[in-house]
């Protein structure tokens, strides 16, 4: 394990290593806010880097409280139903929701006026502070969908972004759409302060496609140029990398 500013950062040796270790941290997490307080709080991203993780932390083998947990996600594309295929609200609610029944589920409506939905989601991460936030790194070091340049002192828990052209291109590129001209133009996410003041961030990053933003983020400049970069100013955050994720830097 290395340190870059305050960020934890693990190479692991596949990504099957790396969602079984940022499982066993997650699950850490979880059991000691319930068995503080009888509740956890944890928001999950939804892309298909996230899925081999997701997977490893539901699979039974960790004995997390699933009863004890109000779950969150991070983003929603505006216009977007809660039975469109390639929807963060269908995601979060097939692969997690109805596996392990949680005690909540807290879902961003995207066919909801986008300014009220931001209060009201904003008001329900006021009511239940997060103990643990998990995320990606997207191909152009966005964090949920906080394109660069990112705003790292937003004053707004959820607002509504316009998505870049490499992100939407990145939507296309992992199957969820057919064509650039399909992906949506804007969405709902929850900003980068407000996803860095869970009690703890894991951040969940395999595959070679993602290791110049990786890079960018660890070795660059802390920037809103890479939101990413964001992660080595978190109090308690791990990044966890494998081997192709963590193929541009040079102590790989």
């Amino acid at each position: 394990m290395r340190t870059v500013d305050r960020l934890r950062v693990e190479v692991h040796l596949d990504t099957a290593a790396l969602a079984c270790a940022a499982a066993d941290e997650a699950a850490a997490i979880l059991v000691q806010a319930v068995n503080e307080r009888g509740v956890a709080n944890a928001m999950f991203a939804t892309g298909n880097s996230q899925l081999a993780f997701v997977d490893a932390l539901i699979d039974g083998t960790r004995d997390v409280p699933w009863g004890a947990v109000a779950v969150f996600h991070m983003d929603e594309y505006v216009g977007v139903g809660p039975d469109h295929p390639a929807g963060f609200r269908r995601s979060i609610t097939e692969r997690i929701v109805q596996r392990v029944h949680p005690r909540d589920a807290f879902l961003l409506d995207g066919l909801a006026d986008p300014a009220v939905e931001g209060v009201r989601y904003t008001s329900l991460l006021r009511a239940h502070p997060l103990d643990l936030c998990c995320l990606g790194i997207g191909e152009n070091g966005h964090l949920a969908f906080n394109d660069p340049p990112a705003d790292f002192a937003d004053p707004l828990d959820v607002k509504v972004v316009e998505l870049d052209r490499a992100c939407r291109q990145q939507q296309v590129g992992e199957g969820h759409f057919e064509r650039m001209e399909a992906v949506p133009t804007h969405a709902l996410t929850v900003t980068v302060p407000a996803l860095l003041r869970a009690r703890s961030v894991i951040a969940v990053v395999p595959e070679a496609r993602k290791a110049q933003p990786v890079r960018a983020a660890l070795l660059g400049p802390v920037s809103p140029s890479c939101p990413a970069s964001a992660l080595r100013t978190a109090v308690n955050a791990t990044l966890h990398l494998d081997r192709g994720s963590a193929g541009a830097l040079a102590w790989s």
